[in-house]
């Protein structure tokens, strides 16, 4: 999914930022650290501990590893009352449930699905809007690290 950001100057002539995806949020170390921040205040930091959990297991290559991890993700997002549930409709939880005892590469993928979009189309959004994240365009500004916030 290609990033696009699109950067203007505020009524106060402050330079403001707008990404269209979350990509590139989640993969800077300082915006994913405001994005979690923003999401713990909101109690829904779970969503991107889940999304993260399937990037890394999707890297994973050892059965018996994948295995472990499956489980883990499965018992720390997935089941009833798991620590960190996540909110997926019941279908997903069912199709993960029934087929967690045999996981594959792919296995979370409708839930991380689900999960991105949410995250995608309702926190991001108030995320842009966030003290959070003027304090994150501050900080890249700052740095002069103009990486991940090509424009600024």
């Amino acid at each position: 999914m290609p990033v696009k950001c699109c950067f203007h100057r505020s009524n106060t002539g402050e330079t403001m930022a707008c990404c269209e995806s979350v990509d590139t949020l989640l993969a800077n170390k300082d915006g994913l650290a405001a994005f979690r921040t923003f999401l713990k205040s909101e109690f829904s930091e779970e969503n991107v501990d889940f999304w993260l959990a399937c990037e890394d297991f999707k890297k994973t290559r050892s059965s018996t590893k994948m295995a472990a991890k499956a489980q883990k993700i499965y018992s720390d997002f997935i089941q009833a009352d798991a620590p960190k549930e996540i909110n997926i409709d019941f279908h997903t939880k069912n199709d993960i449930s029934q087929n967690i005892s045999e996981p594959t590469l792919s296995c979370f993928d409708d839930a991380q699905r689900l999960i991105y979009s949410l995250m995608a189309k309702d926190s991001f959004p108030r995320f842009l809007r966030s003290e959070e994240y003027k304090d994150l365009v501050k900080k890249q500004k700052n740095r002069n690290q103009k990486k991940w916030l090509p424009f600024l």
